[in-house]
This record gives C-alpha cells, sequence and structure tokens, in this order.
C-alpha cells in the first residue's frame, strides 16, 4: 500500500482528528479488509493511512457526503464555479443565508466548501474572517485545486454513505471489517445539530458493539461516564492540544476505546 498525500476537503472541520490520526493508524490492524468510518467528518484517519481493499465513509450530514461525492466525481465543475468566489464576509452571509435544497449538488458543495473554510472550527454559521494584517483569509479558490485534486485522488473507490451510525454499522459489520468510530463528544452533543446524537445513544452504540463481528477503535474525550457506559473495553489515554475560539488553545484527554489490544507493544501496523 502507498503513502496518501494528508489532505481533507473539510480541514478544520469541528472535532477532526488531524492531530489524533498519526496515533490512530498504527493501531489499525494489519489483516483488515474493510475500513469503514462511522462519523465521517473531515475523514483524516482516512485521507492520511494508506487505502484498504474496501473502504466507506459515512456520515448524516447531507453536506459532509454531497461535498465528498462531488470532489471525487465532478471537481473540475466544482473548481469552475468556486474559481470567483472572494473571501468576502457579503459572500459569506449571502451564501449562509441561501437554501441549499434550492441549489444543485455542486452548486451545494461549493457552498458548503466556502461556508466550512470561511468559519472558525469549521463551523458553517460563525463568520470569522475580518480584516487582519496577520492571517490571510481561509478560503483562496487559486488553491483549490491543487489541494482538491490530492482527495479527488484518494476517494476513488471510496463508498459514500449517509446512514445512521447503527445502520452503518451493521450494513458493514463482517469479520474483517475495522471500524473507526469518532462520534460527537461527551457534552458536545448539539454541536454538530438537534436531534442527531444525543447522550443516550452512547449507550446504544457501546450495546451494538459488543456484538459486532468486526473490531473498532473509537476516539473520545476522557471522561468517567464514558468509562463506565463502554466499560469492559479496551482503553488508551492520548493527551492532545486543541483550538477552543480564535485566541485560545487548550489540552485535552483523548480516549481510544477498542475490542482488541490497542498498546503500541501489542497492536499491528496499519
Amino acid at each position: 500500500m502507498g503513502n496518501t498525500h494528508p489532505v481533507s476537503p473539510l480541514r478544520g472541520w469541528l472535532g477532526g482528528k488531524y492531530r489524533l490520526a498519526g496515533t490512530i493508524i498504527p493501531l489499525i490492524p494489519s489483516d483488515h479488509t474493510c475500513y469503514a468510518e462511522v462519523f465521517g467528518g473531515a475523514a483524516w484517519v482516512l485521507f492520511k493511512k494508506p487505502p484498504s481493499k474496501v473502504e466507506a465513509i459515512n456520515d448524516i450530514n447531507a453536506d459532509v457526503i454531497n461535498l465528498y461525492r462531488c470532489v471525487q466525481n465532478h471537481l473540475p465543475e466544482l473548481l469552475r464555479q468556486a474559481e470567483y468566489l472572494l473571501p468576502s464576509r457579503d459572500e459569506y452571509c449571502r451564501l449562509q443565508h441561501c437554501n441549499p435544497t434550492t441549489l444543485t449538488d455542486i452548486q451545494r458543495a461549493v457552498r458548503f466548501l466556502y461556508l466550512h473554510r470561511m468559519g472558525f472550527g469549521g463551523k458553517v454559521a460563525e463568520f470569522c474572517c475580518a480584516a487582519t494584517s496577520t492571517r490571510p483569509p481561509k478560503f483562496r479558490a487559486d488553491r483549490l485545486a491543487e489541494e482538491l485534486q490530492h482527495s479527488h485522488r484518494r476517494l476513488q473507490g471510496v463508498m459514500l454513505e449517509r446512514l445512521n451510525y447503527d445502520d452503518f454499522i451493521a450494513r458493514y459489520d463482517k469479520p474483517g471489517t475495522f471500524f473507526y468510530i469518532d462520534p460527537p463528544y461527551w457534552d458536545c452533543e448539539t454541536m454538530y445539530g438537534k436531534g442527531i446524537f444525543a447522550k443516550a445513544d452512547f449507550e446504544r452504540l457501546a450495546e451494538q458493539l459488543r456484538h459486532i463481528k468486526g473490531r473498532f477503535l473509537l476516539s473520545i474525550n476522557d471522561v468517567p461516564a464514558i468509562r463506565e457506559i463502554f466499560t469492559g473495553f479496551q482503553f488508551k489515554e492520548v493527551s492532545l492540544r486543541y483550538s477552543i475560539n480564535k485566541e485560545a488553545t487548550t489540552e485535552a484527554d483523548e480516549l481510544l476505546i477498542a475490542n482488541y489490544p490497542i498498546n503500541a507493544e501489542q497492536a499491528e501496523p496499519a
């Protein structure tokens, strides 16, 4: 398996695992045949790891999956429509108030990519590109082609799904499947939208994972409630530094949970 260029169209996505991917990838069992990402988001693990025989990304967010589909299959037209977009507050507000259901798939993908790049922390509802003498705009149409070409190539052959997490796991569960699971953080469930994931879903997810045929690795913030819900699985602690707003960063304790050994000396490299 060859190296991949570490570029995600959704770099900066809320909760993206850019920093954690380097820890997760060596823990992926080398004998898996299917790599299945349950909560896709920025899909940094997929974009940074070598390709697997079968790969699937799932996300319940229609804009996320539509963007990946357009980068995968319609990149030239996506780039053409994004070419003349300017990084400005007026353009941001215009696109933010545009109903995405009235747009074509490619127009919707361009809109979502622009709003994502111009919002702090990947939030499409928070404009962050005020005039500054120290930081360039996050959206640069002139740089999209080179960046998204890498994403386009990496997404070839990847199945894109938009299912509830439990349906996706049930559909792809086989003895050779490896699931990477990155649910919303505990106490941050509503940051991805209302009704998408609730605290009760952690218990439902844990119960489903106790009965799967494949293997999984889950990343989550390290809190006592999570350790209690996922008791009986393998735990590994990791410390990371995250941006929490435009001025500040914080260190966070991340917990990796798996149904196979994930200590460095026990896990097989990917």
